[in-house]
């Protein structure tokens, strides 16, 4: 695995996390943003890792990192998808890693059973990965 960089701006960091947010500005000022991404984004206020969340782009929309496209699944992501932000007041975000949109299908369900600060928590290590993951790509 190749190593995390010791310092980053905020203009590198944006793209890493799908926009510019607290967690953003708080990772710029970190001498090793990437390594203590979650420690931060899990210390900040709710309305701010509602608001990181907020900028990854939801399960099923066009993105490089998720891939098929068959109509059922995406009208079931859709489905899931608006389900789960009723129920927890934020988006779903998910490492996929590889993953096609129908193998995301039960992730999704089966995380619509945990509590809305599992999902939180969740959530934002997902996007701190996801980032770390994007940042090696980068490099």
């Amino acid at each position: 695995m190749r190593e995390l960089p010791r310092q980053l701006s905020v203009a590198e960091l944006t793209p890493l996390f799908s926009g510019r947010t607290r967690l953003v500005d708080e990772l710029a000022a970190s001498s090793d943003p990437l390594t203590v991404a979650e420690e931060v984004a899990l210390s900040l206020p709710e309305a701010d890792q509602v608001a990181a969340l907020a900028t990854h782009p939801r399960i099923g929309e066009p993105s490089e990192e998720q891939r098929g496209a068959q109509p059922e699944v995406l009208d079931e992501l859709a489905r899931l998808n608006a389900e789960y932000e009723h129920r927890f007041g934020f988006e779903f975000v998910v490492f996929v890693d590889g993953r096609t949109r129908a193998e995301l299908l039960p992730v999704l369900r089966q995380r619509l059973d945990n509590t809305r600060d599992e999902e939180l928590e969740t959530g934002l290590r997902a996007l701190c990965a996801i980032a770390r993951e994007r940042w090696t790509l980068t490099i």
